[in-house]
């Protein structure tokens, strides 16, 4: 990852770039939504300050990402 800014557009390039790095994993494929979502933010974006510091608006930005994208 380049350089990490707290706020939602380097979030959603952190999310989508873990997202891209997984999406070819038979193990990430199988996983619901939910845990996809864990598991990029528990084990792959962890360290992301906007993660840090908004919790719950990272998570709605994935999941909003998650449909704009159709990354289903």
């Amino acid at each position: 990852m380049d350089r990490l800014f707290n706020n939602a557009d380097s979030f959603a390039m952190a999310f989508d770039d873990a997202w891209k790095k997984l999406a070819s994993d038979s193990n990430f494929k199988d996983q619901s939504i939910d845990n996809k979502v864990s598991f990029i933010l528990e084990n792959q974006i962890f360290e992301h300050p906007f993660l840090i510091d908004n919790p719950e608006q990272a998570v709605q930005v994935a999941q909003f990402r998650i449909r704009l994208l159709d990354l289903t």
